[in-house]
């Protein structure tokens, strides 16, 4: 496994309207942030909207950023489909400013149902969606066969600018996922583990290349939930006010465990404890008010970064 020596930083986007994503993501540039992300659900327990389209409502602001996924729901759709619409998001950004994060989901399993798809299947229609994925990108007559999903002979165009298509990042905590993402992605992105987790699950990932005789460039990033306040005691109960309306669960315990909460110190300290385990591109996910998120961002720019060794 090859890690980038440069560390990124990221953000959690998502934008009510084309006037706050044009705020946002100049903000971003501004302030040298590297990514945008966006998340992904049909039904969810607040609104969400569509990832792709808005990274493509992004991609119009923005010729800089980096535009992901963290994480695609790919088992919800038929990947012949998204390989059409992200090798359009990478045309539209030009090439090399795409990543595509995939996982399973499954906290709500009438999401996989209204969708038709039955969430059992979800892991093993995901190990066979990534390969498709990349089979139709190659720019060249190509066809596939698995246990959900089969085409032939089939060249898909334009081809996306990127060669081979946009990397893949897998996301998952499960021993399946973490061996998946070895064996198929070309990242991991992580969620709702702390420093100690994620270094055993790159282990396992590092292990699972090798017996695969993988060696290769690998991206790893993790989603950190982070709120920059006066104090840990402010900075927790706002986080589990706004991550419980989120999840629909008691998060009190978790926001605690999962985050970077607190004085721009105490945040910058979590923070390299996951460059420490292998982290190269930090997410963050900004919880409390949206009407915060451009405050925040800045906080984190001017009085955290500068206290990162990296």
């Amino acid at each position: 496994m090859i890690l980038q020596d440069e560390v990124k930083f990221g953000f959690i986007g998502g934008f009510p309207d084309p006037v706050e994503a044009r705020e946002t993501v100049e903000l971003a540039e501004e302030l040298q942030f590297d990514s945008l992300w966006v998340g992904d659900h049909v039904a969810f327990p607040v609104p969400i909207l569509d990832s792709m389209l808005q990274l493509a409502l992004a991609s119009a602001f923005t010729s800089k950023l980096m535009l992901a996924t963290g994480v695609f729901l790919l088992p919800l759709r038929n990947p012949t489909l998204v390989a059409k619409q992200v090798a359009t998001l990478d045309r539209m950004t030009g090439g090399d400013r795409v990543i595509f994060g995939v996982g399973i989901g499954g906290e709500f399993p009438n999401e996989y149902a209204a969708c038709g798809v039955d969430v059992k299947e979800r892991g093993a229609r995901l190990t066979a969606a990534i390969p498709a994925l990349k089979e139709l990108w190659k720019n060249e007559e190509v066809s596939y066969t698995s246990k959900f999903y089969h085409f032939d002979k089939v060249r898909m165009l334009p081809a996306p600018p990127t060669a081979g298509g946009p990397p893949i990042w897998c996301g998952g905590r499960a021993k399946a996922a973490l061996d998946r993402a070895a064996r198929i992605a070309d990242g991991y992105i992580s969620y709702a583990v702390n420093a100690e987790m994620f270094a055993d699950s790159l282990k396992r990932i590092e292990e699972e290349m090798e017996r695969n005789k993988r060696e290769q460039a690998f991206g790893t990033g993790h989603l950190l939930f982070v709120r920059i306040d006066d104090d840990f005691e402010t900075a927790h109960k706002i986080a589990t006010q706004h991550l419980s309306n989120r999840y629909g669960m008691d998060f009190t315990k978790p926001a605690k465990r999962y985050s970077a909460l607190g004085k721009p110190a105490d945040v910058a300290k979590v923070i390299a404890g996951f460059y420490e385990a292998g982290v190269r591109h930090i997410v963050l996910d900004l919880v409390g008010p949206l009407a915060e998120r451009k405050e925040q961002l800045t906080r984190f720019a001017k009085e955290v970064r500068p206290l990162l060794p990296f």
